[in-house]
């Protein structure tokens, strides 16, 4: 992937819960707490019922931060904005399954512009979808709760997901990465890490309260227990 990140499962805050006052503190704490890449959730208000953020932001975070720009499309028609990401900073572009009608072009795209391309899974998707484009992709990021909103309760199972995909992964020989992302917290991340996952995406239970930087190692710790 491009932008190496540091350490075998990596912790990938999510900005979406942030404090965008102060978002350039925010950011620091977590990559001084052992973040391995940030996490940018992009929401057209569309696919999903929100609106975040755009390429500003990115581009905004990319200049404060040398970790790998982690951005997930939320978004319908993706293929529009794939340079517009990949020019502000974007590192790892993942699109929705479900919401990409040529989905080997898309990803094929995102190769192109030097990102690493990823594919997501709603909870209800099931893992066959996976099935002809699993070999062109960096990574699969499954989605343990309802794609929208931040601070939702963990989907438990997720967990068997993860491994049936681990599973799938092995089976074909391929070097593909899990990341999970959505009620992410210290109560599951050694589970999902021995479950098979490689990249965890964490915002509540990182931004939620108290200080990031020590949240953040909180479950790096816990993540490095698991790994075994």
């Amino acid at each position: 992937m491009a932008r190496r990140s540091r350490g075998r499962t990596v912790l990938s805050p999510s900005l979406l819960s942030a404090d965008f006052g102060i978002l350039a503190e925010q950011v620091r704490a977590v990559e001084r707490g052992g973040a391995g890449a940030i996490h940018l959730d992009v929401m057209d208000g569309h696919f999903v019922p929100n609106l975040t953020i755009g390429p500003p932001v990115v581009k905004a975070v990319d200049r404060i931060s040398p970790l790998p720009l982690d951005v997930h499309l939320m978004i319908e028609e993706p293929d529009r904005y794939l340079e517009a990401f990949r020019e502000s900073g974007a590192d790892w572009i993942s699109v929705h399954v479900e919401a990409v009608h040529h989905l080997h072009r898309t990803v094929t795209r995102i190769r192109q512009l030097g990102a690493s391309p990823g594919v997501v899974l709603n909870p209800a998707t099931p893992l066959p979808a996976l099935e002809e484009i699993l070999e062109s992709v960096d990574f699969v990021l499954l989605m343990s709760v309802n794609p929208g909103f931040g601070g939702q309760a963990f989907i438990p199972s997720a967990l068997a997901k993860v491994a049936a995909l681990k599973k799938m992964i092995t089976h074909r020989g391929l070097g593909t990465r899990i990341e999970v992302d959505g009620g992410v917290d210290a109560g599951n991340v050694a589970d999902l890490v021995r479950a098979g996952a490689d990249i965890l995406v964490a915002g509540n239970a990182i931004f939620g309260k108290g200080d990031p930087a020590e949240n953040a190692r909180r479950l790096l710790r816990r993540m490095r227990e698991a790994e075994g």
